[in-house]
């Protein structure tokens, strides 16, 4: 299933126009992949989804 979503975020006091896109298989092993700026911010996101997914409830990783 793929889903895109417009969202925003802020940079200094100006909020910017992002798309958010999602694909979600249910075949093979369960990871995902952040794209974008090689930012630390970026990198480090993926950390956060994963925290965020295991709060929720989420079992992706074991």
């Amino acid at each position: 299933m793929f889903t895109k979503i417009s969202s925003s975020h802020l940079v200094g006091i100006e909020s910017v126009c992002v798309d958010v896109e999602v694909d979600i298989k249910s075949m093979g092993m369960p990871s995902f992949t952040v794209v974008g700026l090689a930012e630390g911010a970026v990198r480090e996101s993926r950390e956060r989804v994963k925290s965020s997914l295991k709060n929720l409830g989420f079992n992706l990783f074991s």
